[in-house]
């Protein structure tokens, strides 16, 4: 069995970071191991007065635990990280566990439409751009990317704009990106990917759906390192991730009112369980 480490915060209510990765990458026939940097009550968007206890520190014993175990995983998956702190601790993680056929996907999440998350200072891009260094593939929203590469966050781009930010995200020091969110029209969205090593891009797109939700990039990003660890190539993986969180929406839309603070993922896992098939 494949097996993949999460390295993110618990919200404990909210349906995002962990409490949406391990059910979905467990449903995948991953066996799925979480390495929490925080706790929080509630997510942060939507949400005023939650809790947050910092588990920083405790980073580092329980990598020196599974060293001692020799503990090894197919994929490290990174998504929200608090500080900078947390930041050097998974890049110390990644050179402990990396081996030759490992996979370490980033999700640098920190910012969307157009703004940083609450909690997250000016420094702290250059500080998740070095995460992204020693990352395969990385998996930015539009607006990480800008604020990954220090330039002005815009709605206004055609198709080289984005492939040109996708190349410079590459030199980050990244193999491969993909940019969330793409969308050059109103009626269609989708991820955008490009390989530094073969030169190669692939855009797929959905129609737009008028709704926004918490979560779905974790979504996405869950689906999306569950497919790679299972062997899918980049263009099935992205499509799967895709349409798995197309469908989420889908589900939650006639409930939108009442369920702003994530998707009924959970309601789609069987569907799920058939596109991997």
């Amino acid at each position: 069995m494949k097996r993949i480490v999460t390295i993110q915060d618990i919200s404990c209510f909210g349906k995002c970071s962990i409490t949406v990765a391990l059910p979905l990458i467990s449903a995948m026939g991953i066996e799925c191991a979480i390495l929490p940097t925080s706790i929080l009550s509630t997510h942060t968007g939507g949400f005023t007065g939650f809790t947050f206890r910092d588990l920083s520190d405790d980073i580092p014993d329980i990598s020196n635990h599974w060293q001692s175990c020799k503990i090894d995983f197919d994929t490290i998956y990174t998504g929200y990280l608090g500080n900078e702190k947390q930041i050097n601790y998974t890049i110390d993680f990644i050179k402990a566990f990396k081996k030759e056929n490992t996979l370490v996907f980033v999700d640098p999440a920190m910012a969307d439409n157009g703004k940083m998350y609450v909690g997250f200072d000016k420094d702290f891009p250059a500080h998740m751009a070095r995460l992204c260094s020693v990352a395969d593939i990385i998996v930015p929203n539009i607006t990480e990317a800008c604020f990954l590469l220090d330039v002005p966050y815009t709605q206004d781009y055609d198709e080289d704009y984005i492939k040109n930010m996708l190349v410079d995200l590459c030199k980050l020091g990244t193999k491969k990106a993909v940019l969330t969110g793409v969308s050059f029209d109103k009626q269609t969205q989708g991820a955008y990917f490009y390989d530094s090593e073969s030169g190669k891009y692939h855009f797929y797109k959905r129609d737009t759906i008028p709704a926004s939700f918490h979560g779905t990039g974790d979504t996405f990003s869950s689906v999306f390192a569950g497919a790679l660890t299972r062997g899918f190539d980049i263009e099935r993986a992205i499509k799967t991730a895709v349409d798995f969180t197309v469908l989420t929406i889908e589900k939650t839309l006639p409930d939108k009112e009442s369920h702003p603070y994530g998707t009924k993922f959970e309601e789609c896992i069987p569907q799920l369980v058939d596109m991997i098939k």
